[in-house]
């Protein structure tokens, strides 16, 4: 199980990573993680910054340096990250490498309700979402071969990770605009059927019941189940 972190804010994963390098302001951390494309390796919202570096120093993983102002600019705080933020980062890196958390991506959301579309309009719609992968895959490949020219590989392995889980979704999707199209897939037929007629198929009746009764000990206090 992952552990209960004193920020458990992913943006304040990036903070500390950005800070360990050398002190520096908020505005100044926002530039490095923008340039660094740390949005695309995490969901940031940009407008908690300043509340995610008050908490990391008011839970001592930070420590504010000076202060000072620039002309008619707001004052700006120089933060540098303490032995306890160093500890910190090092700790939660070793488990986001090392522990493996499911995670649900908003297309198994789409996937686990698909049968609510027709077979024809889901081969559709799966052919569009290939066609978008396989662009955006180019892309991809082309950025990072780019990036290797100049930076080293250390510094883009989270690039390599997510191109080659893109790349097992693309060949996923492909196999199964594949099985639709020969009619391989199991069940097409009472798929096809159930939009046809608006009655459910008598092969899948038992599946239209399955967690409609109370199972267990919950039936035997007359509680329904949620």
């Amino acid at each position: 199980m992952p552990k209960r972190r004193p920020v458990g804010n992913l943006l304040a994963l990036a903070v500390l990573a950005a800070l360990v390098e050398r002190p520096r302001h908020p505005y100044e951390i926002a530039a490095v993680l923008r340039a660094r494309g740390k949005d695309q390796d995490m969901p940031i919202k940009w407008g908690s910054l300043y509340t995610v570096v008050a908490n990391l120093e008011r839970h001592g993983l930070l420590a504010a340096v000076e202060s000072g102002r620039q002309g008619r600019r707001p004052e700006r705080t120089v933060y540098r990250i303490t032995d306890a933020g160093r500890a910190e980062l090092v700790d939660w890196t070793r488990e986001l490498v090392a522990v493996p958390e499911r995670e649900q991506p908003r297309f198994e959301a789409g996937l686990s309700v698909l049968g609510v579309l027709g077979p024809d309009e889901a081969l559709e719609l799966l052919r569009q979402r290939l066609d978008r992968l396989e662009g955006q895959l180019a892309a991809q490949r082309a950025a990072l071969a780019g990036h290797a020219r100049e930076v080293p590989r250390i510094f883009l392995i989270e690039a390599e990770y997510d191109l080659a889980v893109r790349e097992a979704e693309a060949t996923w999707v492909r196999d199964l605009l594949d099985e639709l199209t020969t009619g391989a897939l199991p069940g097409l037929a009472e798929w096809r059927a159930w939009h046809e007629t608006g009655a459910v198929p008598p092969e899948w009746a038992d599946l239209a019941d399955r967690g409609t009764e109370p199972h267990g000990d919950l039936a035997e206090r007359g509680a329904e189940p949620h």
